[in-house]
């Protein structure tokens, strides 16, 4: 019974009896004479070994896994820009020009209602009869006095704060997307990038390199050398606003 509770104990300590064992090596080569039982390691050094070198062993593994995963990642991804995807003979890739994609509707007054709709998570009708209670200050007024401020914030926190929308939501979502409009600007915006894939003369396809954010409509998209390319635009709203408003897809026609 001994011996079958020592074997359930090594079961239990792989590791401990891994370093159990290079210790005695260890002990034995500096000190040769001595006989192997009596560098057996009493019950102080099993503990130790047990709470110290099992733990460090496993921190180290662990560390070793992390780094290899490290090294393969670096390597996977200078693969993928040395070698890009390779296209079907005769196929050129030919860099193609967006123009427009910040339009708004009249009754916005220039505000970009679908993105910060989309970036506080509710519809633009939402957002557009919430704003209608709104009374914002005009250009060269200053701002609102602190009276006008608290209302026109109560007005939003009554029609937005059902949905679960926070007052700090509100102020982020607004500080991102204010703009001077009567200066001629335009709210945060990056412009995207795409490759028109072009067989005899003709575009076969597009590939996008650069999605951007912050369209409020499609783009128009020309290709350099190709007369009469027509493209169909699709954008994906969402609540980061940093890729909200950016280009989803293009479809040649």
């Amino acid at each position: 019974m001994r011996d079958l509770h020592s074997l359930h104990k090594k079961v239990r300590w792989p590791s401990y009896f891994l370093y159990e064992r290079s210790f005695r090596l260890a002990m034995n080569s500096a000190r040769p004479s001595q006989n192997v039982q009596s560098l057996k390691p009493d019950l102080k050094n099993r503990q130790h070994m047990k709470t110290h070198l099992n733990p460090l062993f496993r921190r180290t593994l662990l560390a070793s896994i992390a780094s290899l995963a490290v090294a393969a990642s670096l390597v996977a991804g200078r693969s993928a820009q040395a070698d890009p995807k390779e296209l079907p003979p005769g196929v050129t890739r030919v860099a193609v020009a967006f123009s427009g994609g910040h339009d708004t509707v009249g009754v916005d007054h220039g505000r970009p209602v679908v993105l910060i709709a989309a970036a506080l998570g509710v519809k633009p009708e939402v957002f557009r009869e919430t704003f209608s209670h709104v009374h914002p200050a005009g250009p060269g007024s200053g701002g609102p006095t602190d009276a006008e401020a608290r209302k026109n914030k109560a007005a939003l926190m009554e029609g937005l704060g059902k949905y679960g929308i926070t007052n700090e939501r509100i102020n982020e979502v607004s500080n991102f997307y204010r703009y001077a409009s009567w200066n001629g600007g335009i709210w945060k915006n990056t412009p995207a990038a795409a490759n028109a894939l072009v067989k005899n003369g003709a575009v076969v396809g597009y590939e996008i390199t650069n999605a951007g954010a912050g369209y409020t409509t499609p783009p128009s998209v020309s290709v350099p050398g190709v007369q009469g390319a027509t493209a169909k635009v699709e954008l994906s709203f969402g609540k980061i606003m940093e890729t909200n408003g950016s280009v989803a897809s293009i479809t040649a026609q």
